[in-house]
Formats: C-alpha cells, structure tokens, sequence
C-alpha cells in the first residue's frame, strides 16, 4: 500500500513540475489552438465552436487578441462577429455584426486569451493549495502504511 502511494505522489510530483517548467508552452498551445477555434467556427454544433462560445459569454471576451480578430475569418465574411460576442443579445443584429465599426460599440472588445490565461493564473494558488492539502495526506498514508508494514514484521514472531 505505501509502494502503491508512493507511486501516485510521485506522478502527481511529476506532472506538476512538468506543467510548471512547461507553462509557457501550455499557453502557446492554447493560442494557437484558440486560434484554429476562431477560423473554423461555424455555427453547426461543433465542439469547439461550442468552446468558442462558451468561453465568449462566461468572460465576456472576443476573439483570441480582441475583436477585430473575427475580420480574418470565413465566419465573418457570411455572418459578421458571432451573437456570443454580444454585450446585450436583444441590442446586436446581424448588420451591426457585420460592420467591425457598429460591432465595436455593441460587443465585448477585450480578446478571451489574456482572460483565461490571467483567470487560470488567478486560480493557480487555490489548485496549489488543494494539491498541497492532498500530498500531506498521501504522506501520512505513505507513513502509517510503513509503520504498520513494520509493526506486522517486528511480531511476526513473537509467542501467542
């Protein structure tokens, strides 16, 4: 049992570390990810267009930089900036997305990536903290296992 602990304290170590040397290279991932979202957003029911939205009307962003970045896609080109961009969903009609100078005044203008980035990083020190709270915890077990495993061993032979 505390081989079997110590194994998944040490994965857990690991893939912390990991995404800690790597975080950088996480947030370039999810760049150039969201930015694949944007150029093949549609509006079928597709999973990442889905996500796009999403994410659009939790934190009330648009695009991956800002907004202008809808301009460069084929989404915009038939439909304008997609309804999730909308401050007020009853004051944006699809002429008003269509034309980037009306849509500034009627969407969200700040992009999503600083704000799930900045959103993740402010979440980091409660993750941290549970994680924390979690490895005690395997330590202890970890310890208690060691000392009954030892206490079963020293007794073993002792006369009953």
């Amino acid at each position: 049992y505390a081989m079997l602990l110590s194994l998944i304290f040490l994965i857990v170590l690991v893939a912390a570390i990991v995404g800690f040397v790597f975080r950088h290279e996480i947030k370039t991932n999810f760049e150039s990810n969201l930015n694949v979202a944007l150029r093949d957003y549609n509006v079928t029911a597709d999973r990442h267009s889905e996500a796009v939205d999403t994410i659009q009307r939790t934190l009330h962003c648009c695009g991956v930089q800002n907004y202008s970045d809808w301009e460069s896609t084929e989404y915009f080109r038939q439909r304008g900036i997609p309804q999730s961009c909308c401050k007020s969903q009853d004051d944006c009609s699809e002429e008003d997305l269509k034309d980037p100078n009306k849509a500034k005044l009627k969407v969200f203008v700040d992009g999503c990536f600083f704000l799930v980035t900045s959103t993740m990083e402010s979440k980091m020190s409660v993750v941290a903290g549970i994680s924390f709270g979690i490895a005690c915890f395997q330590l202890i077990g970890i310890i208690l296992s060691c000392c009954l495993s030892r206490y079963i061993t020293n007794n073993q032979y002792e006369m009953v």
